[in-house]
């Protein structure tokens, strides 16, 4: 086993002691994970750099990850499952993603920022887990800390990181004086020097525009202060500054080079130290569990895609480590997660995570996979591609162990109205498009997901089928068919289908097969045919798992969302937002607007007549199994808050 040492760090009660139930009281425990593998092993041949990590006396590479775990105390209350969340940029979010709200009047506190809502998992005697696997974490970024993963140094000949080519890549929303190395806030690849002659920046005005290179002599490698310029090997200022909606490229040599991929094998091996361990290896969860679920949600879940193609589900001893496995909000696309100076959080960059394979080759036939995916999967990470083949012109049905499932008329995340108390209007526009962020919750979807792929594995249960775009019923179309549906509704900006992203077959450079890329990268031939999502007369998706916001509806809900008006880019459709646009609350108002969509007060008498439809709705939704029968008042509920909001809006 590649764990040598679990080192505690902490080991307190969660919740102040709290009671969940058939858990019992809780334990928190966070520390560190010791690993040391031996690159030579064939399963980790496909490590990127691996080999070229420092080795000690044994020739094993050392790294390590921390570690957050929630347990009963007491292990007779546990129920032999472990949920393994892979943390988004190393934030902890599984137990609120999956536990309901909390009931009025009960307050779980000493919770340190892992939202427990009403405590269902830890009601129900789950261990949840999370383990850094993400280089470019950095810890202290949040008061309770983020979960990191201390990567090994690929190593040159001279002893040094190996030196080479990195490309980041940027689109401001506010005009800024410089630039920070990385994706959002990261640990950046710190520049090899400051001068670097052949250092290129480009701009471009939009995907599918040319890059067009700026002098040279007009930035430089610095930060921009109130005294002007400093000297900075971690940012980037451009003369004039960087301009909002304008997408900048900066490639340049870099003088860090951490095997990214390594963090992959942190989540492999620390999952099977929780699952396999003993006591005297120092497993806090020794004889505790039979069956291992992960769960990633966006780039966590293309990470776990390109995890199960490497045939990483299977520890050293050759032990299966994950029964089964939710590949959340992922698309298409892979990701940054194992090449030379790989970005874990970027999607934008067209680098090896838009190479193939883009379904499910070389899974694990023993793995149970939900890929799960909302509308604006469909409409910026090409999920279609998922069920089609690579001409768009065919439908192709997943392997017997894996279910795609699409969530109709959703965004990237979870949507809310969330009122100020005592407000009486629903949640304002941004900017003055008109357009909302899309509102619906599939929350209770996901969550049934977690327990029928449970029942799958532990039962033998078959899950619900399928339920998605389709080529052969025509509920799957181009996107600019979808486009042009929506652009009679009064007061909605449109993107543009020629500001979309098209996405290309990738040439990274004749030694991409060893996962080291040549920047930037050159796209080519004809882009992949892609489709999204069917539209009925108000705009609403027709496939798919169709809340009652969607089958009963007060408004259209979409996967896409213009940029706003100040953030330039004009017309660009701004990934994972999603917009709603609420019906017109009667005739008189529709017809002020000219809204072609019959108004709320024509389509239901009042609230006790919505409410019904809505109830019949979500109750088919359960009979299909697609819904947990206890989670059918809160699906109710939430198309209600729906109809109050929009239905009295002026």
């Amino acid at each position: 086993m590649s764990v040598v040492e679990l080192e505690i760090r902490r080991r307190v009660p969660f919740a102040g002691g709290y009671s969940f139930a058939d858990g019992g009281e809780y334990e928190r425990i966070d520390g560190l994970l010791h690993f040391a593998v031996d690159p030579l092993r064939a399963e980790h041949a496909a490590i990127v750099d691996l080999d070229k990590a420092p080795r000690d006396a044994e020739g094993r590479v050392h790294f390590s990850a921390d570690l957050c775990l929630l347990q009963p105390v007491d292990a007779a209350r546990s129920n032999g499952r472990l949920l393994l969340e892979v943390p988004n940029r190393g934030r902890k979010g599984a137990v609120a993603r999956f536990n309901r709200p909390a009931p009025a009047g009960i307050k779980v506190t000493g919770t340190e920022g892992i939202g427990v809502g009403d405590g269902l998992l830890l009601n129900l005697g789950w261990t949840v887990a999370w383990v850094g696997w993400q280089w470019d974490v950095i810890r202290d970024l949040v008061p309770d800390g983020l979960l990191g993963f201390d990567a090994p140094q690929a190593i040159s000949p001279d002893g040094q990181p190996i030196r080479g080519q990195v490309m980041v890549e940027w689109q401001p929303d506010a005009p800024t004086p410089h630039k920070l190395l990385a994706d959002r806030v990261h640990q950046p690849y710190a520049a090899a020097s400051l001068d670097q002659p052949d250092a290129m920046l480009y701009e471009r005005d939009g995907w599918s525009a040319p890059r067009v290179e700026i002098p040279r002599e007009r930035w430089r490698f610095a930060r921009g202060e109130a005294g002007g310029d400093v000297p900075d090997d971690t940012h980037v200022r451009l003369e004039g500054g960087f301009r909002p909606g304008v997408i900048y490229d900066l490639v340049y040599t870099t003088r860090v080079c951490p095997v990214v991929g390594a963090g992959m094998l942190a989540l492999r091996d620390g999952t099977s130290f929780l699952r396999y361990g003993s006591a005297e290896d120092g497993n806090p969860c020794a004889g505790r569990l039979r069956h291992t679920i992960a769960v990633g949600s966006s780039q966590c879940g293309r990470m776990l895609r390109g995890f199960l193609q490497l045939g990483l589900n299977a520890d050293e001893e050759g032990r299966r480590v994950y029964d089964g496995v939710i590949v959340n909000v992922a698309g298409a696309r892979r990701g940054e997660f194992n090449h030379r100076y790989a970005q874990p959080s970027v999607i934008t960059i067209p680098s090896f995570g838009y190479l193939p394979p883009f379904r499910f080759e070389s899974f694990p036939p023993d793995t149970k996979v939900f890929a799960v995916n909302t509308s604006a999967e469909y409409w910026n990470r090409e999920a279609s591609m998922l069920h089609t083949d690579d001409t768009g012109e065919r439908d192709l049905a997943p392997p017997p162990n894996v279910r795609i499932y699409h969530y109709a008329g959703t965004k990237h995340g979870p949507g809310a109205i969330r009122p100020e108390e005592g407000e009486e209007e629903p949640p304002k526009p941004l900017g003055t498009s008109g357009q909302r962020p899309n509102v619906v919750d599939f929350k209770p979807l996901f969550r049934a997901a977690l327990f029928h792929l449970e029942r799958w594995i532990a039962d033998g249960i078959e899950p619900p089928p399928s339920c998605h775009p389709r080529l052969a019923d025509e509920t799957a179309i181009p996107p600019d068919e979808a486009l042009a549906a929506y652009r009679d509704l009064p007061g909605v900006t449109v993107p543009h289908p020629d500001r979309l992203y098209r996405r290309r077959s990738v040439d990274l450079g004749p030694d991409a097969d060893k996962g080291v890329g040549r920047y930037p990268p050159v796209e080519r031939g004809e882009p992949y045919a892609w489709h999204v999502p069917a539209l009925d007369g108000d705009g609403n998706e027709l496939a798919g798992i169709r809340l009652p916001d969607v089958s009963v509806p007060v408004a259209t809900h979409t996967g896409w969302f213009p940029r706003r008006p100040g953030t330039g880019g004009a017309l660009q459709n701004v990934d994972m937002i999603g917009s709603t646009i609420p019906f017109a609350p009667d005739e008189k108002t529709r017809r002020e607007r000219g809204d072609p969509r019959p108004s709320i007060a024509e389509r239901y008498r009042d609230a006790t007549d919505y409410e019904a439809r809505a109830r019949e709705a979500a109750s088919g939704l359960v009979k299909r199994g697609y819904l947990l029968a206890e989670d059918l008042e809160l699906v109710v509920q939430n198309a209600l808050d729906r109809y109050r909001a929009f239905s009295r809006a002026g």
